[in-house]
């Protein structure tokens, strides 16, 4: 049975192991070297108490075969309602339903903290990311064209948006993942 839990800094070796193909081979990361596992960890303190970070396990809690984090959209305070999304699932679990279990947990997370909307870039072309995004509620929102280098060629990262919850006029402030905890657990 796969359960949903937040990540803690102990993963962050499993984490690392997990994204190191997605950068190492093809354009689904625009980084150009893996992150090792303290590099990782440190991403994870980054989010500090606000963004949370799940991790998807087996019947072994300490198996790690995915993760969902949320982190600032932009660094300017007026934005502060809305979040940039990811996910990664272990290489051989694709389409195996691990990354919508941790999207749907972490989208129920991000609406109980009152974030209004979550945006996920994905380097083009990508249909398995795109009908994962778009399963869970993202609807295409633009493309930025020829924003990457990477493998010998220019890249587009198209963006997908989610709408969590309606604006409020004026807006209440996000709660912290340290206050509401993981929401939805499988």
């Amino acid at each position: 049975m796969i359960r949903i839990r937040p990540a803690r800094p102990a993963d962050a070796p499993q984490l690392a192991a997990i994204y190191a193909p997605y950068v190492a081979t093809g354009i689904v990361s625009m980084e150009e070297s893996p992150p090792g596992a303290e590099e990782m960890a440190a991403r994870m303190a980054a989010a500090g108490d606000l963004y949370p970070w799940l991790v998807a396990t087996g019947g072994d809690e300490d198996t790690v075969l995915g993760y969902a984090y949320a982190t600032a959209f932009r660094a300017r305070r007026a934005y502060r309602w809305a979040v940039e999304t990811t996910v990664y699932v272990a290489g051989d679990l694709h389409r195996q339903g691990v990354g919508r279990l941790l999207y749907e947990a972490l989208i129920d997370t991000l609406r109980a903290q009152r974030f209004t909307q979550a945006i996920a870039a994905i380097a083009l072309p990508n249909d398995a990311s795109i009908g994962l995004h778009e399963s869970v509620g993202f609807r295409r929102a633009g493309v930025y064209r020829e924003v990457g280098w990477k493998d010998g060629r220019w890249v587009d990262v198209g963006l997908w948006q989610a709408s969590l919850a309606e604006p409020e006029t004026p807006p209440v402030e996000p709660r912290p993942f340290s206050e509401i905890g993981l929401v939805r657990e499988p």
